[in-house]
Formats: C-alpha cells, structure tokens, sequence
C-alpha cells in the first residue's frame, strides 16, 4: 500500500486520466475531488461490499413475492 501525506490544494494523479484532490480537512474527516473521465465508476467502498451483500442474499434468499409475479408472466406468454 502506498501511503502519502498530501496538505489542501494539493492533488495525487493516478493512472493518466484521474486526479483526486484534497479539498478540506477538517477534525476526522477529508473530503476529496476526484476529476475523472465519465466511463469510471468510483463508490465508497461500504456502498460496494453493501451491493455485493444484498446480491449475495438475493441469490440465497428470494423474495416469494418477486418468483409469483414471475410465474404470472410466464403463464400469461402463449
């Protein structure tokens, strides 16, 4: 793991296309800027493992009411 120090103001490039910049720091928190192209996807990493979890029980733990509307439309296709 790489481990920087950087001050307000100041910006760490990665890869060729995504600056991410420290805009405050104030008591715990940082918050930053990220300048990147459009096409990538950038998320909290808690909102991540939340998604990844709530697929998991989906696979494990259908909703029944979400299966009997299913069955409806296929008995309803001729």
């Amino acid at each position: 793991m790489l481990v920087l120090s950087r001050k307000v103001g100041e910006t760490i490039v990665v890869g060729k296309d995504i600056e991410v910049s420290i805009l405050e720091i104030q008591g715990g928190e940082v918050r930053l800027g990220f300048n990147a192209p459009r096409d990538v996807i950038i998320l909290r990493k808690e909102i991540l493992e939340e998604v990844g979890r709530q697929n998991r029980q989906a696979v494990v733990e259908p909703d029944p009411s979400v299966l009997d509307d299913v069955l409806k439309q296929l008995k309803k296709k001729p």
